[in-house]
């Protein structure tokens, strides 16, 4: 895809995924509900992302460009987020209302991961200033791929509706959509082996 070569991150380059990441949020609308106000943004996306899919790192399973425009951060079959870390991060950085809606959705959400072994992107952006060159589509692409050659479902939970329609080119389908109150809604989809 345009020349666009998809490496794994090492650990040492954790902090650089996570500041691509923290970029390609900022628009978010459940990363803005959550913190609203610029600085708390910054002080908390990267804690959150860290919590929610810092274990692909761990796992060989974060993947960038050459130049960091862009991160995917995939738990593997049998990994799951650090829901111990997850729950700190929501609890002491949101408010009380805010943390019962968030986890309710994400509880909600639960119910739409696949029972058999699959593959989970927790986490997937561009750079706002990088967006539309193909990076989005080379990283799910260079994802995907693994997930056919094994056999291997493949589920994200989306909270940004602008993006689905990328998802959806991948072989993705929407199954189920989760709203807890003011949060904004998340959107479940499902990618069969071969985008099927």
């Amino acid at each position: 895809m345009n020349g666009i070569q998809v490496r794994t991150a090492l650990e040492s380059e954790r902090s650089r995924i996570a500041a691509t990441l923290v970029a390609g949020f900022l628009g978010d609308p459940v990363a803005r509900w959550c913190w609203p106000e610029p600085a708390a943004y910054l002080a908390n996306m990267a804690k959150f992302i860290h919590a929610y899919g810092g274990r692909a790192i761990e796992n060989g399973c974060a993947w960038t460009d050459g130049a960091f425009r862009g991160a995917a951060l995939w738990l593997p079959p049998g990994v799951a987020p650090d829901e111990e870390e997850l729950g700190q991060v929501v609890t002491s950085t949101l408010g009380e209302p805010k943390q019962a809606q968030l986890l309710a959705a994400l509880e909600e959400l639960g119910a739409y991961h696949p029972d058999e072994p699959h593959w989970f992107l927790p986490l997937i952006a561009v750079d706002p200033i990088c967006q539309g060159r193909g990076i989005g589509s080379a990283l799910l692409k260079h994802a995907t791929a693994r997930c056919d050659k094994t056999g291997a479902r493949a589920y994200l939970e989306s909270s940004n509706p602008r993006n689905i329609s990328l998802y959806e080119r991948h072989g993705f389908r929407v199954i189920g959509e989760v709203r807890s109150g003011d949060c904004p809604v998340f959107t479940a989809m499902l990618r069969e082996p071969g985008g099927l």
